[in-house]
């Protein structure tokens, strides 16, 4: 794998037309969203909290699912701030060269930082809205929180009497093919590929990655720990997303003729 400085990557950057940008739990930690298999992850600290991200445990049990509301109620996405990662981001949008970011949090931390939201692709959907595995109706989270608060500790669909859970995909669930072909779009479009915050694990998602560089586009991947295609990457950065994510998208302001010096 090649090393390439700071420098090089915001060449590339300066140079891109359509650059997309796939964000994974990492880039949410320091807005105190805890990601899942890191040394403080929320399933590495609690086995249970996996099973609350089973469809199979979910929907076979009752405990699992008022765990899972209990959770969803205590969520500090409710409280958490954009940070300067997603404010980063927001910016590159503004330069008018950033095609997608495709993400696979849940969290709505993109959005909020003033990234526009037919631009962002949730692939693992969103926390913010509940929906109903019945009759697959839609509504703000807030207000079945609300019923939980109320003391109904695993509330029903009001329309057929469902289950109900978060809008977010679980374990043993398929993504939606719409939002899949939509990241796939705008993958065949790119000319740069960056990885934010994801160790590039989890499938579909992670075969964007192979279907970008097929088509020719350059791989930047930051992230603090090792990740499934450090070794196609065309540069790998493990500082922090932080202090280093604002650095590299400010080159996006840059003229495409700008040569590192």
């Amino acid at each position: 794998m090649p090393q390439y400085t700071l420098s090089v990557i915001q060449e590339w950057i300066a140079q891109s037309q359509n650059i997309v940008v796939l964000t994974g739990a990492g880039i949410s930690t320091d807005s105190g969203i805890p990601d899942f298999r890191g040394p403080k992850g929320i399933w590495t600290l609690n086995p249970k909290a996996e099973q609350m991200s089973d469809i199979r445990y979910y929907i076979s049990d009752p405990e699992v699912r008022c765990l899972a509301w209990q959770s969803r109620l205590a969520h500090p996405a409710w409280t958490a701030e954009p940070n300067v990662g997603h404010l980063a981001l927001a910016e590159l949008e503004q330069s008018g060269r950033l095609r997608a970011l495709i993400t696979q949090n849940i969290d709505g931390l993109h959005q909020r930082a003033g990234l526009t939201p037919q631009r962002v692709i949730e692939v693992h959907g969103s926390l913010h809205k509940v929906m109903c595995l019945t009759c697959q109706w839609r509504g703000p989270m807030q207000e079945t929180l609300e019923r939980v608060r109320q003391g109904d500790p695993d509330p029903a669909c009001v329309h057929c009497g469902g289950l109900l859970k978060s809008d977010t995909i679980s374990f043993g669930q398929p993504l939606v093919p719409e939002i899949v072909n939509a990241a796939a779009a705008a993958i065949d479009q790119c000319d740069l590929l960056m990885t934010v915050g994801t160790t590039l694990r989890v499938y579909p998602v992670a075969a964007l990655v192979p279907r970008a560089i097929e088509r020719g586009a350059k791989l930047v991947v930051l992230n603090a720990e090792l990740t499934a295609f450090d070794d196609a990457a065309n540069a790998v950065l493990r500082e922090s997303i932080s202090a280093i994510l604002p650095q590299i998208c400010k080159a996006a302001r840059l003229p495409s003729s700008f040569i590192s010096e």
